[in-house]
């Protein structure tokens, strides 16, 4: 069994002023995003530069953290709205909805690619690659964070919590208990998945003919797929709990469209694969 290294959530204070690990994996994330645009842009036949890439970096990024914060509060602390409005503000208490975020960002990628006369999937499919290293980060941000926990489990890399951070996985255990029974460490499936199996599969397919609409399906596709998997073990959020059925959870139900819009956009694309685009 694998041992919770018990991570400080605060990577650097300097009296009342405290940054979070949570907030620098998003900048990792962006940053990854930045520097691999602006090195497929400087590829040859690339018909992107290194300022349209700086655009619509800055764009997503005004995208995600709106709208993920929007859809957290939306799907899943509409409570907390209701008693106070301004919670939605509060980003630094945690709390960032990927599905929120995606709706942020194909508001941010409509916006720029009317500014710059492009097809929405022109953009859609340069976007899509770039994404995943930034869910990893994210994903990491949440272990650190010590949350997105799973049920437990008896598998060799279930992971043991210490009790005094996390008492609520260690209620019926003895009074003097140190660890908790192993559970799954689904924020780390996620990063595997979402972010370093979706990139490896994304990047190479990108770098490849393909008809356009392709790579945006492939993306809504897998990542509905992977997210839909992991919720099978992962705790559902404890005031929303199952949804339905005793297993639909939240994440699931917001899953499903994706999986069902990346099918279609890939049927389309191969029925009109005469439009192929190039792979810059």
């Amino acid at each position: 069994m694998l041992t919770y290294p018990d991570i400080d959530p605060v990577a650097l204070a300097a009296g009342p002023l405290q940054i979070h690990w949570y907030g620098l994996m998003y900048l990792v994330g962006f940053a990854a995003a930045w520097l691999l645009g602006r090195w497929r842009a400087g590829r040859p036949g690339s018909l992107w530069t290194t300022d349209m890439v700086d655009d619509v970096v800055f764009y997503c990024v005004i995208g995600t953290i709106a709208g993920g914060r929007l859809g957290y509060m939306l799907f899943y602390g509409f409570d907390q709205i209701l008693a106070n409005p301004l919670n939605l503000l509060k980003v630094w208490e945690g709390g960032m909805s990927f599905h929120g975020g995606l709706i942020g960002v194909l508001m941010a990628i409509a916006l720029f690619a009317r500014k710059y006369r492009l097809r929405f999937f022109e953009v859609g499919d340069f976007v899509a690659p770039l994404v995943p290293l930034g869910l990893f980060a994210g994903r990491v941000g949440n272990f650190i964070n010590g949350e997105l926990w799973g049920h437990a489990t008896s598998l060799p890399w279930g992971m043991r919590l210490p009790c005094e951070r996390f008492p609520s996985y260690c209620a019926g255990l003895p009074a003097d208990a140190q660890w908790s029974i192993p559970v799954h460490a689904s924020q780390l499936y996620e990063a595997c998945l979402e972010g370093l199996v979706l990139f490896a599969v994304l990047w190479w397919f990108s770098s490849r003919p393909r008809p356009m609409m392709a790579v945006s399906g492939l993306f809504l596709l897998l990542y509905g797929v992977f997210r839909f998997s992991v919720e099978f073990v992962r705790l559902p959020d404890a005031h929303l709990g199952y949804l339905a059925f005793d297993w639909l959870t939240m994440g699931q139900l917001l899953s499903l469209p994706m999986i069902v819009a990346g099918l279609l956009l890939l049927a389309l694309a191969y029925l009109r694969r005469g439009a192929n685009i190039s792979t810059a």
